[in-house]
């Protein structure tokens, strides 16, 4: 996997397949035919025993049977497509009486191979399905994440916000939101100018990363000269110090000066009678007014809404 921030979509990731066959010389072509590609694969006989080795590792296409006993391949290719939407999956039967290549690409197959098939024709679709998975890793890239930082975007922070806080709420974790603004960025901007202006905001994206746990937190940039943090499974004093600990290292750096950092922390809080959409509203609005209360203090602060009492004097500089 090729990654350059650790919150950044991957571009290329590693092919994993998983081969499904109930025949046992099938499975070992298919198994000699891997081997040659060099892909990483995994076994099942069955497609109840595909569906726990889908549970237990992470497959990015699959090659099945579609007549098999316990579950058959469009069985299994329902489930598939209804739980691990992004693996791709290429039918291999017999029976093309049975079944056609409208049936099975309707129900979401990427493509179908009748049995006898020849390795030639194996490769040149596997090879196919993996290009256009990293066309469309590429193409989420773009769409997702900031180009000048690495981070992820603002559009992404709104789908991962709505992913994460209904996730939390039904496992019982807390999870925390900090945004970040560059204080007197203008200032800095009008006298160093834009590139330099550019050049804070990646370092702060490196900060940002190298101050959050990797594959827990996820970094944003907001926009223009605002970040924010998904901070999940974390403690009120954790979230604390990740706060602290990103003011210290930006403060660390004396060509950023007259800038400074100002963020705002706050806890989502599942309200009564409330919507999903009102309650991670009141989440990023509380952030952001606690973010605002330190800006017109001063700048250079850390503030905690009411929602992390214990993290400093409520309302007050925690620093």
């Amino acid at each position: 996997m090729t990654i350059l921030l650790h919150n950044e979509l991957p571009i290329e990731m590693k092919t994993c397949i998983l081969l499904v066959d109930d025949d046992p010389f099938i499975l070992e072509m298919l198994k000699s035919a891997m081997v040659a590609l060099g892909h990483a694969f995994d076994t099942a006989m069955d497609g109840e025993a595909a569906k726990l080795k889908l549970k237990q590792g992470e497959f990015t296409m699959v090659l099945t049977d579609l007549t098999m006993p316990r579950c058959d391949g469009m069985e299994l290719l329902t489930h598939i497509k209804e739980e691990y939407p992004q693996v791709e999956v290429i039918v291999i039967t017999g029976h093309a009486e049975m079944y056609g290549y409208t049936d099975v690409v309707r129900a979401g197959a990427s493509d179908f191979i009748t049995k006898p098939f020849g390795m030639d024709e194996l490769e040149a679709k596997v090879r196919r399905v993996i290009r256009e998975q990293t066309l469309i890793r590429k193409l989420e890239h773009l769409s997702m994440c900031d180009m000048l930082t690495d981070l992820y975007n603002r559009r992404c922070f709104e789908m991962k916000l709505h992913e994460e806080v209904p996730r939390a709420h039904r496992q019982g974790y807390p999870v925390f939101l900090a945004l970040l603004d560059v204080d007197r960025f203008k200032e800095y901007n009008d006298q160093y100018g834009h590139q330099a202006g550019d050049r804070v905001l990646q370092d702060i994206g490196r900060i940002l990363v190298q101050c959050t746990r990797e594959n827990v937190d996820w970094c944003f940039r907001f926009g223009g000269d605002e970040f924010a943090l998904i901070i999940p499974y974390a403690t009120v004093a954790q979230v604390g110090q990740i706060a602290d600990r990103i003011q210290e290292r930006y403060g660390h750096e004396p060509h950023y000066a007259p800038t400074s950092l100002s963020i705002g922390l706050a806890q989502f809080l599942r309200r009564p009678g409330s919507s999903w959409a009102e309650d991670i509203a009141d989440l990023v609005a509380r952030a952001d007014k606690a973010l605002y209360s330190g800006k017109e203090q001063g700048g250079n602060r850390v503030i905690a809404d009411a929602s992390l009492s214990c993290y400093g004097e409520l309302g007050a500089d925690t620093k």
